[in-house]
C-alpha cells in the first residue's frame, strides 16, 4: 500500500486542531529519532533537531512539502525530481541540515534562497548522475558549515562559490579522478582567488572515489586543512605532500594503495593523527619510525602486522592513542627495560590480534594508559603482575579470551579501574573474583563462571552499570552483597541470577534501566506475579525484554507506576505461534510514554489496550504482520498515543481493516505513520495486486455491508423498543412532551431575543448525589463572592413549580438556565428523571433557537457506553465540556478552575 503518513496535532508546532495527510513521509521529533532511524539512513540527520522529516518517492516536490510542517529543522529528501526550482523551500526559514536525494541534475540559481540558518547541506545520488551548480548556488547560505556530495558527480561545474563560513566539504562517492579538478569546481580553496587568502577547512573528504588516483602538483595550493580523508581510494599517501596545502593535522588512507608508513609525510606536515588501517603494509622499518615523532594518535587496524618493531613507542613520544586492532601479531613487546623510557600513551588497542600470553613486562612503560583493549585474542590466564604500574587505567576489556583462571589479586594494581569487561570467557570461581583493588569500578560486564553455583557472588557495592552472562541450563548464583545503592542500569541474559522478592527494592535502590536479553520469560509469565522480581522495582523507568522465542504464552508487563520506555522484542514463540492482543502484553502502566513492540505476534489493536496507559505518547510496531486495528480506535482516537509508527509490518488483507483508510485521513489527534509495502490479490493466485486501502474500499462486498447493516438496524430496534415499551408511562412519554415544550419554549423565544434568563445554571442530578450538590457545589456557586460565584441556580427539589407535570418543569426551567450542568454517576444514569433531563439537554442543542451550554461533571468514571448514544453528545464529550471530579484534595482546584472558565462566559452572572 506504499506509505501513508497522516500529522494532525503536533502539538507544540501545529494549532492543535490542525489536521492533514502526506504521502511517504515521516516525521519525528529528534529526541525519538532512534526509534525510527534506519527509515533516516539515507540523510544524516541531528538527533538534537526538535523535529524531524523524510519523505520518499518524492515527483513533485512542491506537492511533497505543502505536507511537511514548516517549523521542521532537519529534511530529508528522497525521488527523482531532476531540478530545484528558485525559493524550493521559502516556506522553511528554520531548516538546519538538508538532505536531498534526487537524482537533482541541475540546481537553478535562487534555488536555495531563504535558508539563512541552514548548516548542513547534502546532495545524494548516483555517480553516473551529473550534477550542475550556478556559481551562486550557495551565496545566500550564510551559516552554512557542511557542504556534502555523497555521489553525484561535479564534473562540468566551474567557478562555484563557496559559503564564507563552511568548515567541512565531502565530495565521497562521486566520479572524482584528480584532486586537482576540485580547484576548478571550487576556486575558492587555492591561494590566489579573488579574495587572495587562503581558504582554511576543518575537514575535506575525499573517500570512496573509486577512479581517484592521480593529484596534480599543488593541486589545493595554500589551503589550509585540519584534516584529509582520502579512505577506499586509489591515492598513495606520499602523493599528499605535493598537493601544495599550506597546513594538515590528520591523515586518513584506509585501504588505499598505499603499501608503506607514508614518514615523509609525517614528517612533512608534522601530522598530529595518522589513520592506515587495511592498508596491508605489513612491517614497520625502522628508519620510517624516525619520522613520526609528531603523531599523537596512530591507526593501524587490519594492516597485516605480525610483529612490532623494537622501540616503537619511544619513536613516537607525542603518541596518545595506538590502534593495533585486528592484526595477527602473536605476542607484543612494548617496553624495553634495557632503555627505561616513559611513554606517554593514553589508549592501546590490541583487540582480535593472536595473543596467547602477556609478559610481566609488556606495560611497563605506560604509567599513563587509561584505557586497554584486549578482547577477541587467545588469553588463557593473567597473572597480577601483567598490569603492574598501570595505576591510571581505567577501563581494561578482556571480553572473547579463553580465560580460564585469573591469579590472585590480579586487580590489585589498578586502583583507578572504573570500567571492566569479562564477557564470553571460561572462568571458573576462585579467591581472585573479590575484584578487590579498585576502588572506583562502576561498570563491570561478567560472564557468570561456570562453575558449581552454591558459593555466593560477590560483586562491588559501588557498581553503577552490571551486565551479567550465564549460559542456559545452568544453576542460578546468589549474591552475596546485600544492596547495591548506586546501581541504575542491570543487563541479565540467561536468567543467570537468583533474585527474590522480599528485599529486591532494597538490594537495587536506585535502578533505572532494566535488560532481559535472550531469556526465558517462564517466570514473566506466570500466573502468581508477586513471585517475580520485576514487580517490585517501583523506581524502574526503561525495561527492554528480548525473548528466547520459547514462551508459549504472552507475557503482560504491568504494575510499575514509574515505567516510562517499554520494549518487547522475539517474545512470539516458534513452535506454538498464536496471535495476541496488545492488552495480553502491557497492562496499568500509569507513567508509559514510549511502547516498542517488535516479532510478538500482535495481531488485534482496540481501544482496550490503552485504558492503562493514559502517558502513552509514542507506539512502535516493528516486524509484526497481519495487524487488524479494531473499529473501537475511531471512538478512542482522542485518547490514543501522539505518534503511532508502523514500520516494517502489514495490516491484514481484509475487511475488518476496511474502516482504516478513511480513518486516517480525517483522525484528529493522532500522528500514524504507516511504511508497509503490502499488496493485496484481487483473486487467489492472480498476478495483478493493488495497494492494500484502494482493494479493500472496491473488493469488500456492499451487499454483505449492506445485510450486516440491515441486520443489526432489526436488532438494534428490537433492543431498543423492549426498555421503551417497559417505560412508555412515564419516561419517554416525558421525554417527548418536555421535547415539545422545550421546542415551543424555543418559538417563544424568538420574538424576545433580548431577554434575560431566570437562571444562571440549571443543576441535574439524582437523589444519591443530593449531598454532594448541596456540600460541595451549592457554596461554591450561589455563594458571595469572594468565596462564592454570586451565580444564580436552578435545583430541581427546590425551585419546581409544586403540583406542576414533571416534563413542564423540566422544560420551562431549561430553557430558562443559561448553562446546563449535569452531574452524573451510575446512580443518576439509572434514574429515570435524571436520564430524561439529560437527553432533553442534549436535544434542546438541535430544537432551541438559543440553545443552552451543555457541562458535564462525573462524580465517578463511567464508561461512555453507558451515556445515551447522542452523536451531539459524543460531539461535546469530545470538545471537553466535561470534568470528572477528583477524589484527591490537591486536584480540587484544577476542577474548580476548569468549571469556572467554562461558566466564565459572556451574559453569566
Amino acid at each position: 500500500m506504499g506509505r501513508h503518513l497522516l500529522l494532525p496535532g503536533l502539538f507544540l508546532y501545529l494549532p492543535l486542531t490542525a489536521g492533514w495527510t502526506a504521502s511517504n513521509c515521516l516525521v519525528t521529533e529528534g529526541s525519538r529519532l532512534p526509534l525510527v532511524s534506519r527509515f533516516f539512513l539515507v540523510c544524516p540527520l541531528d538527533s538534537s533537531l526538535p523535529l524531524l522529516a523524510a519523505c520518499y518517492s518524492v515527483t513533485n516536490l512542491t506537492q511533497a512539502l505543502e505536507a511537511v510542517p514548516q517549523s521542521v529543522e532537519g529534511l530529508c529528501l528522497a525521488g527523482s525530481t531532476l531540478f530545484l526550482h528558485p525559493d524550493a523551500f521559502s516556506h522553511f526559514p528554520g531548516l538546519k541540515v538538508l538532505g536531498l536525494n534526487l537524482r537533482l541534475t541541475q540546481l537553478l540559481p535562487e534555488a536555495l534562497r531563504g535558508l539563512g540558518q541552514l548548516k548542513q547541506l547534502f546532495f545524494i545520488g548516483l555517480r553516473t548522475n551529473h550534477l550542475f551548480l550556478p556559481p551562486d548556488a550557495f551565496g545566500n547560505l550564510s551559516s552554512l558549515q557542511h557542504l556534502a556530495f555523497l555521489g553525484p558527480c561535479l564534473d562540468g561545474n566551474l567557478g562555484v562559490r563557496l559559503p564564507p563560513g563552511l568548515q567541512r566539504l565531502d565530495v565521497k562517492n562521486s566520479c572524482l579522478q584528480n584532486v586537482g579538478k576540485l580547484a576548478n569546481i571550487f576556486p575558492d580553496l587555492v591561494l590566489g582567488s579573488s579574495s587572495g587568502e587562503a581558504w582554511t577547512l576543518d575537514m575535506l573528504d575525499l573517500s570512496f572515489n573509486n577512479g581517484l588516483k592521480m593529484a596534480s602538483p599543488g593541486a589545493l595550493q595554500g589551503l589550509k586543512l585540519g584534516t584529509l580523508r582520502l579512505d577506499h581510494t586509489k591515492m598513495e599517501a606520499a602523493a599528499v605532500v605535493g598537493l601544495g596545502l599550506q597546513r594538515l593535522d590528520t591523515l586518513s588512507v584506509i585501504k588505499t594503495d598505499t603499501a608503506e608508513l607514508p614518514a615523509r609525510a609525517v614528517a612533512y606536515f608534522e601530522l598530529q593523527e595518522l589513520n592506515l588501517g587495511s592498508t596491508l603494509i605489513g612491517h614497520i622499518a625502522l628508519e620510517a619510525l624516525a619520522s613520526c615523532y609528531s603523531l599523537r594518535r596512530l591507526g593501524l587496524e587490519s594492516s597485516g602486522l605480525t610483529d612490532l618493531p623494537p622501540g616503537l613507542l619511544a619513536a613516537m613520544p607525542r603518541l596518545q592513542r595506538l590502534n593495533l586492532s585486528s592484526n595477527q601479531l602473536q605476542s607484543v613487546m612494548l617496553c624495553t627495560n634495557e632503555t627505561g623510557a616513559v611513554s606517554g600513551l593514553w589508549a592501546l588497542d590490541l583487540s582480535k590480534n593472536g595473543l596467547h600470553t602477556l609478559s610481566p613486562a609488556t606495560f611497563s612503560c605506560l604509567p599513563h594508559l587509561r584505557e586497554l583493549l584486549l578482547q577477541g585474542n587467545q588469553l588463557v590466564c593473567l597473572e597480577g603482575q601483567v598490569f603492574q604500574g598501570l595505576r591510571r587505567l581505567e577501563m581494561l576489556d578482556l571480553g572473547g579470551n579463553p580465560l580460564v583462571a585469573l591469579g590472585d589479586g590480579w586487580l590489585a594494581p589498578l586502583p583507578a579501574l572504573t570500567t571492566l569487561n569479562l564477557l564470553d570467557t571460561r572462568m571458573v570461581l576462585s579467591p581472585g573474583w573479590d575484584f578487590q583493588g579498585p576502588e572506583s569500578l562502576h561498570n563491570l560486564s561478567l560472564q557468570l563462571p561456570s562453575g558449581p553455583s552454591r558459593v555466593a557472588l560477590s560483586l562491588p557495592m559501588r557498581l553503577r552499570s552490571l551486565e551479567l552472562h550465564a549460559a542456559s541450563g545452568r544453576e542460578h548464583w546468589k549474591l552475596a552483597s546485600n544492596v547495591f545503592p548506586v546501581l541504575q542500569t542491570l543487563t541479565l541474559k540467561g536468567w543467570g541470577l537468583q533474585l527474590g522478592t522480599q528485599n529486591v527494592s532494597e538490594i537495587f535502590p536506585a535502578l533505572l534501566q532494566l535488560s532481559l536479553l535472550g531469556n526465558s520469560l517462564e517466570a514473566l509469565c506466570s500466573q502468581d506475579t508477586s513471585s517475580f522480581f520485576l514487580w517490585q522495582l517501583p523506581r524502574l523507568q526503561y525495561l527492554r525484554v528480548w525473548g528466547d522465542r520459547h514462551s508459549p504464552r504472552p507475557c503482560c508487563i504491568t504494575g510499575l507506576p514509574s515505567l516510562r520506555e517499554l520494549k518487547l522484542q522475539a517474545l512470539q514463540s516458534r513452535a506454538q505461534p498464536r496471535p495476541v492482543r496488545l492488552e495480553e502484553l502491557v497492562g496499568e502502566l500509569p507513567r508509559l510514554e514510549v511502547l516498542h513492540l517488535a516479532q510478538t505476534g500482535l495481531e488485534t489493536l482496540s481501544a482496550a489496550a490503552f485504558q492503562g496507559l493514559g502517558s502513552l505518547q509514542v507506539l512502535v510496531l516493528d516486524w509484526e504482520t497481519g495487524l487488524v486495528l479494531d473499529g473501537s480506535l475511531q471512538e478512542h482516537s482522542p485518547q490514543m498515543p501522539q505518534y503511532m509508527y508502523i514500520l516494517t509490518a502489514s495490516l491484514a488483507c481484509q475487511c475488518a481493516n476496511a474502516w482504516v483508510g478513511p480513518w486516517l485521513e480525517r483522525s484528529p489527534r493522532t500522528y500514524i505513520h504507516i511504511n508497509s509495502n503490502q499488496l493485496c490479490q484481487p483473486e487467489p493466485g492472480g498476478r495483478s495486486k493493488n495497494p492494500l486501502f484502494p482493494f479493500l474500499q472496491s473488493h469488500c462486498p456492499k451487499t454483505s455491508g449492506l445485510g450486516l447493516f440491515l441486520g443489526s438496524f432489526a436488532l438494534l430496534l428490537l433492543l431498543i423498543s423492549l426498555p421503551l415499551l417497559q417505560e412508555a408511562r412515564n419516561s419517554w412519554i416525558l421525554y417527548l412532551q418536555a421535547l415539545f415544550r422545550a421546542w415551543l419554549q424555543g418559538l417563544r423565544g424568538r420574538r424576545d431575543e433580548g431577554h434575560r434568563f431566570l437562571y444562571d445554571v440549571f443543576v441535574s442530578h439524582c437523589r444519591q448525589d443530593q449531598g454532594w450538590v448541596v456540600w460541595e457545589l451549592l457554596p461554591a456557586l450561589e455563594g458571595c463572592p469572594p468565596a462564592g460565584w454570586g451565580l444564580r441556580l436552578c435545583l430541581p427539589e427546590r425551585d419546581f413549580e409544586p403540583g406542576k407535570d414533571v416534563a413542564d418543569n423540566v422544560a420551562e426551567n431549561m430553557a430558562s438556565s443559561r448553562v446546563v450542568l449535569c452531574v452524573l454517576s451510575r446512580q443518576a444514569l439509572n434514574t429515570p428523571r435524571c436520564r430524561l433531563e439529560l437527553r432533553l439537554a442534549t436535544s434542546l442543542l438541535l430544537a432551541a433557537p438559543q440553545p443552552p451550554v451543555l457541562l458535564l461533571v462525573f462524580l465517578e468514571p463511567v464508561s461512555r457506553h453507558q451515556l445515551p448514544r447522542y452523536h451531539r453528545l459524543a460531539r461535546l464529550l469530545r470538545r471537553g465540556d466535561y470534568c470528572v471530579w477528583p477524589k484527591e484534595d490537591e486536584r480540587k482546584d484544577e476542577f474548580w478552575a476548569w468549571l469556572g472558565s467554562r461558566l466564565g462566559k459572556p451574559g453569566l452572572g
